[in-house]
């Protein structure tokens, strides 16, 4: 089968172990099944991946992807969950001290075939096609759990997001207007403000820019360059999730002073769990919104997709379909 796989590592060139070719068919051991992909979605963490963070160098070669949307083997539309918690696990999966994301110890989903666990498939509404339904595993249900369940946010609350233009950051702006959010969102670039605005935020803002009022929650992926400003926004009592560092994750000044002094929530998040998965599938079915998908591009065409998400050339997902 087709597939894009990494061979090696690499931190200043990561797309130089990065082969488009055959690999065998995988074969489901008990209790999992083969979903044949129709569609699997780019991360960042396939990046992360080729430059051997998070993957050891024993695994390789090792097919890429967390995200897919598919046919399982009884013929069944499904969106696959990216955490592999162990067998005796039980309650939520990214507590799992032994969890790993497809692509780090099993095979991904940039292929044309992927074994999973039978436990790690959601079927998939006819509201949502393969492409779209194929952005939800990691970036959509990062920021469905970000909101939701360590945010804490209802109806009517504002939010503040980081960094419009990435793929969670887009999530979190779509998620929370169809949640009746107000939502501003901040971005260095104009056109990706102005994009902000078109998918939903209510208003958008250039980075560091002052807000004309408190938000009960910031969703922070950026990390160090949107740190003080994020905290700075927020109201006393609010909430800071954090699920990235996309800028890194040392700061200058974590500002200590303002966390206790105005009894502020500093929140981590991390991927989400099976049937938080299945609330942002019926979410979606039931509001009829629909993930931002940037491209679609053929399977064969990864590297040009990975070579846009590192240079940062994205608005939404990329996506890929063998």
């Amino acid at each position: 089968m087709l597939a894009a796989y990494a061979t090696s590592f690499s931190t200043d060139d990561p797309l130089s172990g990065l082969v488009v070719g055959e690999r065998p068919d995988p074969v489901a051991p008990e209790g999992w099944t083969t979903v044949t992909v129709r569609a699997a979605a780019l991360n960042h963490h396939d990046l992360w991946s080729l430059k051997g963070v998070g993957l050891r160098a024993e695994a390789l070669p090792m097919i890429l992807g967390c995200d897919a949307a598919g046919h399982d083997e009884d013929g069944n539309e499904v969106v696959v969950h990216a955490v592999v918690s162990s067998d005796d696990w039980r309650g939520d999966e990214t507590l799992d001290p032994q969890r790993t994301l497809l692509s780090e110890v099993h095979q991904g989903t940039l292929a044309e075939k992927v074994v999973v666990p039978r436990r790690n498939v959601v079927p998939k509404p006819a509201s949502l096609s393969f492409e779209q339904a194929a952005c939800l595993p990691s970036a959509w249900l990062t920021a469905y759990r970000m909101l939701f369940t360590r945010g804490e946010l209802r109806p009517g609350d504002t939010v503040l997001v980081q960094g419009a233009g990435g793929g969670v950051a887009t999530a979190l702006i779509i998620l929370a207007r169809a949640a009746g959010l107000r939502v501003l969102a901040t971005s260095r670039d104009e056109a990706k403000r102005s994009r902000a605005v078109e998918i939903g935020a209510h208003e958008a803002y250039a980075s560091g820019e002052r807000l004309p009022v408190k938000v009960d929650a910031v969703m922070e992926t950026v990390g160090r360059a949107t740190w003080s400003h994020s905290i700075r926004s927020l109201r006393p009592g609010g909430r800071l999730v954090t699920s990235g560092a996309t800028s890194g994750p040392r700061l200058d000044d974590a500002e200590l002073t303002r966390i206790f002094y105005l009894q502020l929530h500093v929140v981590g998040s991390t991927m989400g769990t099976r049937d938080e998965l299945a609330g942002l599938v019926g979410l979606l079915d039931a509001t009829g919104t629909v993930p931002l998908v940037d491209r679609v591009l053929g399977l064969g065409e990864a590297r040009e997709g990975l070579a846009a998400l590192a240079e940062g050339d994205v608005f939404g997902k990329i996506v890929l379909v063998p």
